[in-house]
């Protein structure tokens, strides 16, 4: 092994666990390095995650809660406006059926139930109709909740908070710059406001990006350093799995080692958060999962939004056969 590269990224290790940022260079030579580099350079991030979060993997699950109907024109989403991809359309989901995923997720060994809904924010009705779900989950369930629901207005963050919602998720997707190529119907300032809002009610932050939609290395770094600054708990990192009839429909796969180097730099610049590989993982990584789990901490167990994850025995199995163990949920 190249032992020059084994002290370069331990270097770059210690000095993200003794508290100092990487330089946007020592960033791009993450992303830029030779492949032959990336088994030294996981090592060097499992360093860091194993510092913070051991061999443990936090497992979430996703429910569509409301599907497709969506005004927006976000160019990776088989369920905005611009989409022609053929999605299940339907309102947001009554009671029972939200009760039934956390029951679900529950068997899964999911310590995160994530309810997600399309559209620009919840109407009225649709905050009462997941108040009321969030409430009766966590009176009878040891469940974590993280709402995604948009942009949110008045005082809908704090009726969130109050009912019991953990964790409030939205996403930054991609760079300043490169947003409006990618969404026109809101602005990449809403969503920081929106992540900011959350916080400001207790709710824990929840914001990541999708990998693929054009961006360049030096915004990957970027994108890393923004969650950095808006002091996001839980970064789901996701590459682009493009779904025909969507306007980024031909964008190419992130080749699986340069997904690792991604998921390595967000490591070391964000060291103690939760960095979850997240939607498609199985098309981008494919046999290389379980290497993601070096730099990672945190993955969906079942299904996406509107596409299909890998089985969720296959999952426990990845995390059983690389000796790591799934994080039991903190509320039981």
């Amino acid at each position: 092994m190249n032992t020059a590269a084994v002290d370069r990224w331990q270097s770059l290790a210690q000095k993200a666990l003794n508290g100092h940022c990487p330089t946007p260079e020592e960033g791009l030579a993450v992303l830029r390095a030779d492949n032959d580099e990336v088994l030294p350079l996981l090592q060097a991030s499992f360093t860091v995650r194993k510092h913070y979060f051991g061999k443990k993997v936090k497992l979430n699950m996703i429910i569509n809660a409301k599907s497709g109907l969506c005004p927006e024109d976000c160019g990776y989403c088989s369920q905005s406006i611009v989409s022609t991809a053929p999605v299940k359309k339907y309102s947001l989901l009554d009671k029972d059926t939200l009760l039934a995923g956390a029951s679900e997720a529950l068997a899964r060994q999911a310590g995160t139930y994530c309810i997600v809904a399309s559209g620009k924010g919840p109407t009225a009705k649709e905050l009462d109709q997941v108040v009321e779900a969030v409430r009766e989950i966590r009176a009878t369930m040891p469940l974590k909740i993280c709402a995604c629901l948009g942009l949110l207005k008045d005082d809908q963050a704090e009726r969130l908070a109050e009912a019991g919602v953990h964790r409030y998720n939205h996403n930054l997707n991609t760079s300043r710059a490169n947003y409006p190529s990618i969404t026109t119907t809101h602005t990449y300032d809403q969503r920081v406001d929106t992540v900011s809002q959350a916080k400001a009610t207790g709710m824990s932050p929840c914001s990541g990006v999708i990998i693929g939609m054009g961006e360049s290395d030096s915004e990957i770094v970027e994108m890393a350093y923004a969650l950095r600054e808006l002091d996001a708990d839980s970064i789901p990192v996701n590459f682009l799995n493009a779904i025909p009839g969507t306007p980024l429909e031909k964008a190419g796969r992130t080749p699986p080692m340069k997904a690792l180097k991604v998921l390595a730099l967000f490591r070391f610049i964000c060291p103690s958060k939760e960095i979850r590989v997240a939607g498609g993982r199985e098309v981008n990584l494919r046999a290389l999962q379980p290497l993601a789990l070096y730099a990672a901490n945190s993955i969906f167990v079942g299904d996406y939004l509107t596409t299909e994850g890998q089985a969720v025995t296959a999952d426990h199995e990845l995390i059983e056969d690389l000796g790591f163990e799934i994080e039991p949920n903190a509320l039981s």
